[in-house]
This record gives C-alpha cells, sequence and structure tokens, in this order.
C-alpha cells in the first residue's frame, strides 16, 4: 500500500513539473557607453574599444554569447526608428566594425551577425530628464544635504569608474558592470535624494524619478512584447544603469531567469 501511494505521488509531482512552463533565460548585460556620447549627467573617460587588444575580447565574448545562443538580441535604440535599425543591421559588418565604436555595433551587432539572425530589437523609449529643473527646485527649497549628496555622488561615481577605466581590460569592465554592487547607488539616488526634492507642493524631483520608471517600464514591456513564445534565449544590451532597472523588474516576472554575464564568459 506505502508503495503504491509513493508512486502516486511521484507521478503527481512529475505530472506538475511538466506542466509548469520552462522560464526564458535573458542574457541582461549592463555596460557604460563605448562611444561615449557625454548625455550622461556623470562625465567618464573614453575607453578605447577600437585597439586591438578591445577587439580580440569583443571577438571572444560574442563567440562565448553565440555559445550561449540568444534568439533575439535587444538594444537601446530608439523603438519608433526601428526601420532605421533594420537599415544599419544590413549595411557592410566589417564597415560598421571598423568605423562605429558604440557597444551596439561592436558586441551586439558582431553577436547578432555571427548567429545568422536577421535583425535586432530597438527598444528604447525617451522620457524627459529635467536635471537642472530638480537642482533648481532643491535649491529654492534650500535643501543644502540633497545638493551635496548629488555632487558628492557624481563626483565619486566618476573617480571611481574613470579610475576603473584606466587600469581594467574591456573584459573586466563589462564584468563589472554588471556586478549589483556596481549599480545600487545608481538606484538609491533617484529614491533618496531626487524623490525628496523640492517644496511640499513642488514634485519636480518626483516627476523625474516617475519619467525614469516609465522609460525603463517601456523598454521592458517591449522586451515581454517582443519575446515570442518560440524564443528560448534573448539578450539585452543597455546602458547599465537601464540593465539595474530591469534586473529590479525581472525579480518579479516569473517567466524569465537572468544569466548572469559572468556565467556566459566563464
Amino acid at each position: 500500500m506505502q508503495k503504491i501511494i509513493l508512486l502516486l505521488a511521484l507521478i503527481t509531482v512529475n505530472i506538475t513539473s511538466a506542466q509548469q512552463p520552462k522560464k526564458k533565460q535573458i542574457l541582461l548585460i549592463g555596460t557604460f557607453h563605448y562611444a561615449n556620447p557625454g548625455h550622461d549627467i556623470a562625465k567618464i573617460n573614453t575607453f578605447n574599444v577600437m585597439s586591438e587588444k578591445s577587439q580580440k575580447e569583443l571577438e571572444i565574448m560574442s563567440d562565448k554569447i553565440k555559445k550561449f545562443g540568444p534568439d533575439k538580441i535587444f538594444v537601446e535604440w530608439k523603438f519608433a526608428k526601428q526601420a532605421e535599425l533594420d537599415k544599419y543591421y544590413n549595411k557592410n559588418t566589417d564597415s560598421i566594425l571598423n568605423k562605429d565604436s558604440n557597444e551596439i555595433a561592436q558586441l551586439a551587432l558582431r553577436t547578432a551577425k555571427k548567429l545568422n539572425h536577421k535583425k535586432m530589437y530597438g527598444i528604447d523609449y525617451r522620457t524627459r530628464f529635467p536635471y537642472d529643473s530638480l537642482m533648481m527646485s532643491m535649491e529654492k527649497a534650500n535643501q543644502k544635504d540633497l545638493m551635496k549628496k548629488t555632487t558628492e555622488s557624481t563626483e565619486r561615481f566618476q573617480k571611481e569608474n574613470n579610475e576603473r577605466m584606466a587600469k581594467s581590460s574591456l573584459t573586466d569592465l563589462m564584468l563589472y558592470y554588471n556586478e549589483k554592487a556596481a549599480n545600487e547607488d545608481n538606484i538609491q539616488w533617484y529614491l533618496e535624494v531626487a524623490n525628496r526634492a523640492g517644496n511640499p507642493d513642488d514634485f519636480t524631483g518626483a516627476s523625474l524619478v516617475s519619467n525614469w520608471y516609465k522609460r525603463n517600464l517601456y523598454m521592458y514591456s517591449l522586451v515581454q512584447k517582443l519575446t515570442e513564445s518560440t524564443d528560448k534565449k534573448i539578450m539585452v544590451l543597455l546602458g547599465a544603469g537601464h540593465a539595474a532597472m530591469l534586473r529590479e523588474f525581472l525579480a518579479h516576472d516569473p517567466e524569465f531567469e537572468i544569466v548572469e554575464l559572468a556565467t556566459v564568459l566563464k
């Protein structure tokens, strides 16, 4: 009798396991901007990804990501300009890799071509980021402590990252920008500092924070909607700040499981 009960229990467990859909694997890659357009508040020195050493590293990285085998690759390119991304993707690959130093070309496109993908997917959605207005609101509210925290946070970020860029390889930098600890300060500033900015009737800070969340939620929404049932693995390449936000969203989405870059590159 006990053997029959045990057998029935095992059958039930197996049936339940079979009914549970397998999670889709997402290789979420946060990065500094290779081409360094200078749009961020913190000013980080440019890293030479076009050097012979970095190009060899990019070949190795892309080969290992190819082995992981993402079915789709999502990048920080405006969703509304997908047609331009398609046109860009179909240009001569060697010409792009020899000319364009941005991460979309050097890592995403390089990898997508090795995988024989027909396209990459742009998921960026821009929102307002009124940083100057935020600082003015702090000044009007006499929030010198918040202004000091913002200045110190920016200066510390610049110093630490510029020192790291000076002594690290590209692979080491990519691994660093995908460590959770490297991005915690970024998220914390929005809630600890920016959201507090302004007088009680001034919501400039909360507006900036909500726009930042909105941009990242829109990008994540596109990842969710453009990932089809047949896609088992995907890759998402975004600035480290965006990747940190998506990591928070993914913690509450049971359809995905994160595969760490360190695991793929080992």
